[in-house]
């Protein structure tokens, strides 16, 4: 994988190219989901994969709804509450939810990964999220190689519950940093310190994690690129295994907490830009790898390994370097994907409850996929991991000719082609160094959904 720190992205160029769409960590995307998938629909796909001679690992991801306070960037499925008492009664809900679906699974598949999000995952006590961890592991075979990885808030945890939680098995932390600055902290009320952040991923080191992960937002209010460059020089100080800069979408019609944003105090689209072409200069003369997207991490990181050996994935959770994994979620809107479905559970937390109180598994929506969507996922991911595309490849597991098949998408790509975005020839498509930034226009020329009606605002590629 050639090096981009002697790539140049021109304003124009990014410009040019910098229209919305979506981010990809599923083909179809979840706006594509309908009501019409049930639970029957759920359990006859987990029938046929635990009757099918080959069974692919899982990976799990727990839903955990609970906030003691509002961010007001925040676009996650959250309930705002200081009753701590409520993590004890979603608990046992969702205890009940594994020993359902658990069963239904089949033999011999090993979990590969693990994910607690939210909400904040540690808003539940130690002795829960131990019950939580215990449940899972007596109804699934976790591999001895399994990443566990959880979602943490700075503001509730100490060097004890990060001590206690690698003691459970986890092996991988995601800090929710955003930005340094308290004039932007103050805008977003997310209030923390860069102490409190430093002596928390000191902890994690401490107990032994891993992989450390922290989280950036570039274009919150009242940020510049002078305040934003002091946020990279403290990040690049404390040197996280990974770092995940995301571009904030801002969909206050869609997203209440947004709207106690001051939209007057939110950066130019010039500033933006520019705060996220300094970030990601800043990111690789740190020598920090890119692995696509919003993604970057350290040289000898699994992910930037995985980048290098042409062996990377992408899912719900993102960039992994699992293979293709049956994905099972657990707890409210968690989405999973079993064979050729999805599967999201209801949003609602008194909906869910009733679900399971009636016996039945809280599906809300989901997707069969066609033999055609599951070519175009194929593609879309392929892509998306930049990661050349072969048609002969193609062609042999889908019975199809690439260039008959696809004579339209090929003919969009040319755009892509003439600005040295995309190399295509008669074997296939690859991603150029350049192009690395606009993997979503590439793999939009392949989503054959983008021009149907769809409730979704998806935010700008860049």
């Amino acid at each position: 994988m050639a090096c981009l720190t002697d790539i140049e992205w021109s304003e124009a160029l990014i410009r040019r190219f910098d229209t919305a769409g979506p981010r990809y960590t599923s083909y179809p995307t979840a706006d594509r989901f309908a009501p019409e998938f049930d639970e029957a629909a759920y359990r006859g796909h987990l029938a046929e994969r635990a009757q099918a001679s080959a069974k692919p690992p899982l990976s799990i991801y727990v839903h955990l709804p609970f906030c003691e306070s509002l961010c007001y960037f925040c676009a996650c499925n959250k309930i705002i509450t200081r009753d701590h008492s409520r993590s004890a009664e979603y608990l046992g809900y969702l205890l009940r939810e594994i020993a359902m679906v658990a069963p239904e699974m089949g033999g011999e598949r090993h979990v590969s990964q693990l994910h607690l999000g939210g909400g904040t995952p540690t808003f539940f006590t130690l002795a829960e999220l131990a019950r939580l961890t215990d449940t899972l592991r007596r109804h699934l075979d976790f591999a001895p190689n399994a990443e566990l990885s959880v979602e943490i808030d700075p503001r509730t945890v100490t060097a004890d519950t990060l001590s206690e939680l690698g003691a459970l098995g986890f092996n991988r932390t995601s800090f929710g940093v955003q930005d340094f600055d308290p004039a932007v902290q103050q805008a977003v009320n997310r209030i923390q310190p860069l102490a409190m952040v430093e002596r928390a991923l000191g902890a994690s080191r401490d107990a032994g994690f891993e992989s450390i992960n922290v989280d950036l937002i570039y274009g919150l209010p009242r940020q510049t690129v002078a305040s934003f460059d002091r946020t990279l020089d403290e990040v690049v100080r404390l040197a996280p295994d990974r770092i995940a800069l995301y571009n904030y979408a801002h969909l206050p019609s869609r997203f209440k907490a947004q709207r106690l944003i001051d939209a007057s105090e939110l950066p130019r689209a010039e500033d933006r830009l520019r705060i996220f072409m300094r970030a990601t200069q800043r990111l690789l003369d740190a020598g920090y790898v890119y692995i696509g997207l919003d993604h970057f991490a350290k040289p000898d990181d699994e992910l930037s390994r995985a980048l290098r050996a042409g062996s990377l994935h992408r899912n719900f959770q993102g960039y992994t370097t699992k293979a293709e994994c049956d994905l099972v979620g657990f707890g409210v809107s968690a989405i999973g994907k079993i064979g050729r479905s999805y599967c999201q559970s209801t949003r609602s937390v008194k909906t869910y409850y009733e679900r399971l109180d009636e016996g039945k598994l809280p599906v809300e929506r989901g997707l069969t996929l066609s033999a055609d969507d599951v070519l175009r996922r194929e593609i879309v991911m392929t892509l998306m991991c930049s990661m050349p595309l072969q048609y002969r490849a193609i062609e042999a597991r889908h019975d199809i000719e690439f260039a008959r098949y696809f004579e339209d998408e090929l003919r969009a790509l040319a755009p892509l082609v003439e600005a040295e975005l995309v190399e295509m020839n008669e074997e296939g498509i690859r991603i150029l160094p350049k192009g690395r930034l606009f993997v979503r226009a590439c793999a939009m020329m392949f989503d054959q959904y983008l021009g149907r009606p769809s409730a979704a605002s998806y935010s700008k590629l860049i």
